[in-house]
């Protein structure tokens, strides 16, 4: 009997030694960590069932033969709830419960007759009650564990109820939420049952990227992703994480793990990050944009280089892929075996759920109670994980980032155009041209992303804005990749929208705008993509593609006399631009009428007799649009109809003579000019084209000046005259700054307009005498 005693004791030593390891207390942590190695959990499960397994067994050995039989066949209902449960718990459990009712309903002490010898003898009489003592407690614990392992048990319901109502899914669905439980529990025990503390999914998986499980990072990556998807748990996940700079100091440092280890990790991150970052502000993580430009390196990839300037050596040196020396062998093999599971999501599938899937094939004459076994199957059934896409590759989900960390806290932009490399990595990506490494559909989501992220860094304002676009623009290869996918014609319509966005964002800086034509076939390409849209889009997308490259020939053709003379190569230009302004849609009457002034103002020479005919057909519908139209849209027709005038001036007098709204019309300048005293940024030069249509009509035809005079012109030259703007020094303002700064000043147009008036003034004083 002492030999299974000494049995009993050394296994309730290593039981406890186990259990109290995760109580942690660092002596107990040392001394497993030094026995057990950095695989103390996997060991500390591995002991704990080999001592339940030896629990089952000893007992065999102890007990009499008479008994044995009956040890055995409950041993052998044991390992058939083993087998079928998977929990050693269940028979262990159960051998707790059947033990001592054997010993109860049998009234047989195995000791019964060595005691009443005992007795004879005057020792203890105590054993039988403390032997019942303790069967009963045992008894209690059997049953207690039962009902610990039935709950367990039912708890895929909660579990799975949790999984749906978190929007997860597939395999590592299950495994975040079973980590979950797991997490809630030990923190259940450090802080007491009777101390609850309020464990949340969104605080595991903000706690769980500090830890240095795998498992455990990449379901907190995982988790945190999809959070940042579904709007009830967007803004709380976002509030708590720009207020926990340590946590997404941790978040943004994973977008750097370039081990293979972490390939599923780094993916993740930088998809939470991609939804978080407009709300980031760079600052308060430093290093963030450079973390965020490694994402757009791509190692392995081949190089083409110049052999007057490569060494071999050197080049597969840059070559080859970073790895992360700091980890140990045993780390990473743990990791790989991880994240390999989670990669193979095509093929995962729920065991449990297998029956379900299938009922989606249902025949129409199933009966009403496997229809609504269907429903509740699919209701009790976990969602497929999303599989990954195109669109999740590094370098597409970095530019995604730096996109909409643009969108969001000006420093940031300041921090992108620092970042060495950053701009024109991107830039790289608008070239599709002899990559083998990506698909033809992963190429395009690259070109599209490179793009979204170009138009949206070249629309930003201000100075910083400025510097970007120079920046930008200096990329060598930039014109040509953008002239290569305006003219694919696989290239889908919202890329060719986002190029041309770039042209025109692009065109305000005069230098820039000079390049952009020297290549002729940008502005083709943007014409065609303008003029000959047959308007049959169906999606906004489509629709938007024409007014934009519109948006871009207009800015090309400010103040540039060689883009002007370029698009005047396009057939019957002036024609369809007419067309444009005569139709009843607005969509493309202003863009057509500022390229319509253009082509009056700077290429007037290559106007032939038909093409001054279109002008004169168009002018009636200029007239009568001024007369309601206020703000920017004024500007562009009033400077377009000021062109006209300029160039067909007897035509100019003869519609507002037949049309009878010379009066009118002269009035209707003289207003505006006194209703826009302040000028503001979006019609900087709402005035100074007032003052052009008035200085080319008096010139035209000098009795307009008694007219003018009549509407008290004169008194609203002397307003202009006295609060001169310099806002009205340029053409047009992008965040404050203002670009193509006119070549004649204000007061020349006002000192000129009051001459013209002052002059007919006294000539109407002289022949009233």
């Amino acid at each position: 009997m002492p030999k299974w005693t000494i049995a009993y004791v050394v296994l309730l030593v290593v039981v406890l030694l186990v259990t109290i390891s995760r109580f942690r207390f660092l002596s107990i942590i040392k001394l497993l960590n030094g026995t057990l190695g950095r695989k103390r959990e996997f060991w500390c499960q591995i002991i704990l069932k080999l001592c339940m397994i030896a629990s089952i067994i000893m007992p065999l050995l102890m007990v009499d033969k008479y008994n044995r039989d009956a040890l055995i066949m409950l041993e052998a209902f044991a390992l058939v709830l083993l087998v079928s449960c998977g929990n050693l718990q269940i028979p262990a459990a159960t051998i707790r419960v059947l033990l001592p009712l054997f010993r109860f309903l049998t009234q047989y002490y195995h000791w019964a007759d060595w005691l009443i010898d005992k007795k004879k003898d005057g020792e203890d009489e105590t054993l039988v009650p403390s032997l019942s003592i303790f069967y009963g407690m045992v008894l209690g614990q059997g049953i207690l564990y039962i009902a610990a392992c039935i709950l367990e048990f039912f708890s895929f319901i909660p579990r799975r109820s949790l999984i749906r109502q978190s929007g997860f899914g597939g395999q590592w669905g299950i495994a975040s939420v079973n980590l979950y439980y797991a997490y809630a529990f030990e923190k259940y025990m450090e802080g007491g049952v009777l101390v609850p503390k309020k464990i949340s999914l969104i605080t595991f998986a903000m706690d769980s990227l500090n830890s240095d499980s795998p498992k455990m990072q990449l379901s907190s990556v995982q988790m945190l992703h999809v959070f940042l998807q579904r709007e009830p748990t967007r803004e709380r996940i976002i509030s708590e994480l720009t207020t926990s700079t340590n946590t997404m100091a941790r978040l943004i440092s994973m977008l750097g793990w370039s081990s293979p280890n972490h390939t599923v990790v780094r993916l993740y991150a930088a998809k939470a990050t991609a939804e978080l970052a407009k709300s980031l502000r760079v600052i308060t993580v430093p290093g963030t944009v450079q973390l965020v430009s490694s994402l757009l390196d791509i190692h392995g990839k081949p190089k083409k280089g110049n052999p007057l300037l490569d060494v071999d050596g050197e080049q597969e040196g840059k070559q080859a892929p970073i790895h992360n020396t700091s980890e140990s062998q045993e780390d990473r093999h743990d990791a790989a075996d991880d994240q390999c599971q989670i990669q193979e999501r095509h093929g995962d599938t729920d065991n449990l759920l297998e029956t379900q899937t299938r009922s989606t094939h249902i025949n129409e004459r199933i009966s009403f109670v496997i229809r609504t076994w269907q429903r509740i199957s699919e209701y009790w059934s976990i969602p497929k994980e999303k599989p990954l896409t195109d669109h999740d590759l590094l370098p597409a989900l970095g530019m995604s980032i730096v996109n909409n960390l643009a969108s969001g806290d000006e420093n940031n932009c300041v921090e992108i155009h620092r970042e060495t490399n950053l701009i024109w990595k991107i830039i790289g990506f608008t070239s599709f041209r002899g990559d083998t490494t990506t698909s033809e559909a992963q190429q395009w989501v690259l070109v599209k992303s490179s793009v979204k992220v170009l138009q949206r860094l070249t629309s930003i304002g201000g100075e910083i804005g400025i510097a970007l676009r120079y920046k930008i623009s200096k990329h060598p290869f930039l014109l040509r990749n953008l002239a290569d996918i305006l003219g694919n014609t696989s290239s889908h319509h919202e890329l060719s929208k986002l190029v041309a966005g770039i042209l025109r964002n692009l065109a305000i800086d005069g230098d820039t705008r000079q390049e952009i034509g020297q290549m002729q076939v940008l502005i083709t390409r943007l014409m065609k993509a303008f003029i000959k849209s047959d308007g049959t889009s169906s999606t906004n997308v489509d629709c938007f593609l024409p007014k934009v490259a519109g948006q871009a020939l207009a800015m090309l053709a400010m103040d540039n006399v060689h883009n002007c003379l370029v698009m005047m190569k396009e057939p019957e230009l002036i024609n369809k631009l007419k067309n444009m302004i005569l139709i009843p849609d607005e969509k493309y009457i202003y863009v057509a009428a500022s390229l319509l002034r253009s082509m009056c103002q700077h290429a007037q020479a290559k106007l032939t007799e038909s093409d001054l005919k279109e002008l004169s057909h168009t002018l009636q519908e200029v007239l009568e649009r001024i007369m309601n139209v206020e703000g920017a849209e004024l500007e562009i027709l009033i400077g377009l109809s000021s062109q006209i005038c300029k160039v067909i001036p007897e035509e100019f007098a003869q519609k507002l003579e037949g049309g009878q709204i010379k009066r009118r019309f002269v009035k209707r300048l003289v207003d505006a000019l006194n209703a826009n005293i302040n000028p503001g940024a979006h019609c900087p030069g709402i005035r100074r084209v007032i003052l052009e249509q008035s200085i080319y009509m008096m010139e035209c035809n000098s009795l307009y000046a008694s007219c003018f005079n009549e509407f008290r012109m004169m008194e609203a030259l002397s307003m202009v005259e006295e609060m001169p703007s310099r806002t009205e020094n340029y053409w047009i303002f992008l965040g404050g700054a203002g670009f193509m700064e006119y070549n004649t000043p204000l007061f020349a147009l006002v000192d000129r307009a009051k001459e013209m008036l002052g002059v007919q003034c006294l000539q109407d004083i002289s022949s009233s005498n």
